[in-house]
């Protein structure tokens, strides 16, 4: 079930924004496990990490893309498995290029595109809300 407003988060992740204008792309990967949708990278905030430095660990982790944050985008909420994940995601600016550990298809894409192919409607909220407050 998707809730907002989490308060101590156990995930962070990312909406990762390159370009301007026509040619601003949005950053999604493959989901590690099947059905294997497109999602937006996040994953487990370590122990001594805050959620800013999970989302640009774990989006490098699992695209290779080096990010900033630039704002906080939203919250969800929900169970997975019998386990309550809280996760916040960050409007992130791309910046370089790394290494992924992950070894996951990758894409870049235009915003409409990007909802359009996302499987998570909490997914796409985070990136309709990302794109709003980013917009020059």
């Amino acid at each position: 079930m998707y809730r907002d407003a989490v308060d101590s988060p156990t995930h962070a992740g990312g909406v990762v924004i390159s370009g301007a204008g026509p040619d601003r792309r949005y950053l999604i990967t493959r989901g590690s496990r099947p059905p294997h949708e497109w999602i937006l990278p996040k994953g487990h905030i370590d122990p001594g990490e805050t959620a800013e430095q999970a989302a640009c660990r774990e989006v490098l982790e699992e695209t290779g893309v080096i990010a900033e944050v630039v704002a906080l985008a939203g919250d969800e909420h929900f169970t997975y498995d019998g386990r309550d994940v809280r996760v916040r995601y960050f409007a992130m600016r791309a910046t370089g290029t790394g290494t992924a550990i992950e070894d996951r298809d990758v894409q870049w894409c235009a915003l409409d595109d990007a909802i359009a192919q996302l499987g998570f409607d909490s997914a796409r909220e985070m990136v309709r809300q990302a794109a709003h407050l980013t917009q020059p």
